[in-house]
């Protein structure tokens, strides 16, 4: 089994061929085409950690859209004092089909 563990926006993401995926909002190319960064790279039982060796392998993936994430209550509230405040906030987010490691 081929896996690799990519960097995206900031956190690592465990991906094999064919998974999906949702990571903060990143643009692709034209045609929805985007390579990832590999930290981490496991082909059957070898395991590959060496930055020049993973500088040679390409992650690619394929925008499937661009959607907002659940709605995040923020609230603040301070008790005998009147004071009390709401906020809320959706996320920016896409969704990623792995397509291809080598």
């Amino acid at each position: 089994m081929v896996y690799a563990v990519v960097r995206t926006s900031g956190r690592q993401e465990k991906v094999e061929v064919g998974s999906i995926i949702t990571v903060n909002r990143v643009a692709g190319d034209a045609k929805g085409k985007l390579e990832l960064p590999a930290v981490l790279l496991v082909d059957g039982e070898k395991v590959t950690t060496d930055a020049a060796a993973l500088a040679k392998v390409k992650v690619t993936a394929e925008v499937l859209d661009d959607f907002r994430g659940p709605k995040i209550i923020i609230q603040r509230y301070k008790n005998k004092t009147g004071y009390k405040s709401r906020q809320g906030h959706r996320q920016d987010l896409t969704r990623l089909k792995v397509t291809g490691i080598k």
